[in-house]
């Protein structure tokens, strides 16, 4: 794994190193809190005052001021896991090379069976849905489909890249977080092959940045990675709302980008594959396609699947209807959505709830059917838009 520093918080006041500069620039923002006077006062202090104001806060733990600065770090060759742990966590930005969009460098006998399932999904979207809808279904849309579905059977663990922008303060918090991870004994297949490459993480961060302060990841509030799940929660239906479903990695990896909402996960006990709804007619390719799914199950497919827990409110599960009900959205999100609205709407007319009406007007179809909503870019894809279609 290779970590560059792509970009950075740049500070008025020039300091030697970037974390005396990042320093500087929260012993200012702490300053704000107090000052009697100006802020060209405060930017004009002497040195040992903010130093001093820099102590303080950090051995009191008024760690918000640490968050002013951030710093943009490319990511080559981190694997996807590893991505989706750091993008559980909040207060941060991506910008990750995408699988549904882009071949991704594979071992020869994965790429073997990528292609291979590639050339089928191709051949299976054409005669489907080409003729009918020539305009939608475009021979450069067949393949991104065709890859979308193909990346089901590569390894969660396939390296990506990825611009990760977070603050100086969540850097520490994350680094601690990953550190504790490291120590953590657990007989997850999943976490401990992760442990090599949080390790690899944890060292290029330390030394490429010169930013881990123990001070600022100390472990006052017993805080661990988000994603891992102790607990399965009680579903739950009202204001806020809590649910739990079965879905693939990579549909978690699409739901992650909704940062408003909490998702956490689990293994299941016995293995499990996400079966594309294009192949559901055919018993020998389901046949075949679940057998292809087994061989690569010690990788831990991107088409495995998961206890995925999900917590948010109605309005900002409303703003997801307003990203995943689409018939450009990835079809597996599409419907998992939809299945946690039909448990909504359902639950909110049980209680009688004052908003049980609020919901239903998002139940006739796609996001372009919704009251609130103008597409930009109509698709004419009926099957998309009346939620039938099968890739």
């Amino acid at each position: 794994m290779k970590i560059s520093i792509l970009a950075q918080t740049d500070f008025i006041q020039k300091s030697p190193t970037l974390k005396e500069e990042f320093d500087n620039l929260s012993g200012k923002a702490a300053g704000i809190c107090y000052m009697p006077a100006d802020l060209n006062t405060l930017l004009n202090e002497p040195d040992e005052k903010t130093k001093a104001r820099i102590n303080q806060t950090k051995n009191s733990k008024h760690l918000s001021v640490y968050d002013h600065a951030s710093i943009s770090l490319y990511l080559e060759d981190i694997p996807k896991a590893l991505a989706m742990v750091l993008n559980n966590e909040k207060m941060y930005n991506t910008s990750e090379k995408s699988a549904r969009y882009t071949k991704m460098v594979l071992k020869e006998e994965e790429k073997e069976l990528y292609n291979k399932w590639l050339n089928k999904f191709k051949e299976l979207i054409t005669a489907k849905y080409q003729e009918k809808y020539p305009k939608f279904f475009t021979n450069n849309k067949i393949e991104k489909l065709a890859q979308e579905n193909a990346r089901y059977l590569i390894s969660v663990f396939t390296p990506t890249s990825m611009l990760y922008t977070v603050q100086y303060g969540q850097l520490n918090r994350v680094y601690h977080f990953l550190m504790n991870e490291l120590e953590t004994q657990t007989d997850n297949k999943f976490r401990n092959a992760l442990k090599p490459y949080i390790k690899e993480f944890c060292e290029a961060v330390s030394k490429v940045t010169g930013l881990v302060d123990e001070r600022i990841n100390a472990d006052d509030k017993k805080r661990k990675l988000s994603l891992f799940s102790d607990y399965t929660p009680f579903e739950e239906f009202g204001d806020t709302y809590s649910t739990r479903y079965k879905a693939s990695f990579a549909e978690l990896a699409q739901a992650q980008r909704h940062r408003t909402i909490w998702y956490s996960m689990s293994l299941l006990e016995t293995d499990e594959f996400y079966l594309p709804k294009i192949l559901r007619n055919d018993e020998k390719l389901c046949k075949e396609w679940l057998e292809d799914c087994k061989k690569q199950s010690s990788v831990l497919p991107q088409g495995m699947l998961i206890n995925i827990n999900e917590q948010g409110t109605l309005e900002n599960f409303i703003l997801k209807m307003k990203e995943r009900k689409c018939s450009f959205a990835q079809l597996e999100i599409n419907d998992v959505t939809n299945g946690t609205l039909k448990k909504y709407i359902e639950e909110l007319e049980r209680k009688n709830h004052p908003r049980k009406d609020t919901l239903k007007a998002y139940s006739k179809g796609a996001r372009c059917t919704f009251p609130d909503y103008t597409c930009p870019s109509p698709c004419g894809f009926i099957e998309g838009i009346n939620e039938t279609r099968e890739i």
